[in-house]
């Protein structure tokens, strides 16, 4: 049955006229009472009887009455929680992550995120990279992307995806000869970073500061662009994943070497203040930013 029909039946018996009824449906008593014989055809017996001043249910009338309570104030009901969830559905968030290679593919993702919540608005905070947690804390920041579980209990770490820091670098550089690289190589090497300090760089704070190592020059070179170029014309090497480079065209020359024996492994995480979390908007957020970053 259709609902206009539901509403015309509880209309009607709740206004007792079809004057009250029109004005309420926004419909002509002759639409109305269109709409009310319609239905007494479909159904194949009178919903009212009709009286000069009142129009009263027939015993039929009165069960279509009940359903017709039952199946809008369900709607309604639905209508209401939708709207509830909904009005949580609209924010700012502000993401920074401790290192410029994981702003690879957030335009797309950002672009993504308008699409499926235009309510939701979503920000780069460049000016927190390398310290996004401090900046999470004093709530500067709402989403940060990390590679350690933070410790507090008013942050929650959302674990992402592990990956592995290569060494880039010409296949005529003499460090090709090995199957993976020591320590002590860099030592004798110009390392091209994206930016100091260097405790924000994983080569430096995971692989060569725990040896004592310090290498011979090191540049930073903002634009992974340049820094792969200077790599390509064999002046230095650069250290970064693989899928940070995925939007680049890597030139032919150019190899990929492990560090380390066992190699430099990260876990990314997404963290949250915990009692932001359960907010809607900041949910969406965080399932798509699984959804996009997962697979890498």
């Amino acid at each position: 049955m259709d609902i206009k029909y539901l509403r015309l039946i509880k209309t009607i018996t709740e206004e007792g006229n079809m004057a009250n009824s029109s004005e309420r449906l926004f419909l002509t008593q002759s639409a109305l009472s269109h709409q009310l014989r319609e239905l007494e055809e479909r159904m194949g017996f009178k919903v009212f009887h009709r009286t000069r001043n009142k129009w009263v249910l027939t015993e039929e009338g009165q069960e279509l009455y009940k359903i017709a309570n039952n199946v809008l104030g369900t709607i309604e009901a639905g209508l209401n929680n939708i709207k509830q969830i909904r009005s949580g559905s609209k924010g700012k968030i502000r993401v920074s992550t401790e290192c410029y290679s994981f702003y690879q593919g957030f335009p797309s993702f950002i672009q993504k995120m308008a699409f499926l919540y235009p309510e939701i608005r979503v920000d780069i905070n460049l000016e927190a990279t390398h310290q996004p947690i401090p900046k999470l804390v004093s709530k500067e920041i709402d989403i940060a992307i990390v590679t350690s579980q933070p410790s507090s209990d008013l942050l929650t770490g959302i674990e992402l995806f592990e990956d592995e820091i290569f060494a880039v670098m010409h296949r005529e550089n003499l460090l090709n000869k090995s199957d993976y690289l020591d320590a002590e190589i860099f030592s004798n090497e110009h390392l091209i970073i994206h930016s100091f300090p260097l405790e924000t760089v994983s080569v430096f704070e995971r692989f060569l500061k725990p040896n004592n190592i310090s290498p011979a020059k090191i540049s930073a070179i903002p634009l992974t662009e340049v820094a792969l170029e200077m790599v390509s014309a064999n002046i230095g090497i650069t250290c970064m994943p693989k899928w940070s480079l995925k939007s680049f065209k890597i030139a032919e020359d150019l190899i990929f070497k492990r560090i380390g024996r066992n190699g430099i492994k990260r876990t990314h995480y997404l963290v949250v203040r915990t009692e932001d979390k359960a907010k809607k908007y900041i949910d969406d957020f965080i399932s798509s930013f699984q959804e996009e970053f997962l697979i890498k």
